[in-house]
């Protein structure tokens, strides 16, 4: 399932430049797994102690992933 995940600028150095990229997983950390497979060094910036960094903020179409499961929220194509 192909899903596309927006790098805001401060991360974009671990994806080569890019806006966007393109990520697999049914859920938010497996997402997070995948990215770090092909972008190595993201996750790190993104998790601390197992959970989202205190100021990262991920959406999944809008909705901030804290009220919807956290790292275990489930994810779709697109």
């Amino acid at each position: 399932m192909a899903i596309e995940v927006r790098i805001p600028t401060i991360l974009r150095t671990y994806t080569g430049g890019e806006k966007a990229v393109n990520g697999d997983g049914a859920k938010l950390s497996a997402l997070i797994d995948d990215l770090e497979a092909n972008h190595p060094g993201i996750k790190e910036r993104l998790i601390e102690g197992g959970d989202l960094r205190r100021f990262v903020n991920v959406y999944i179409n809008d909705e901030d992933v804290r009220f919807i499961g956290g790292l275990e929220a489930e994810l779709s194509d697109g």
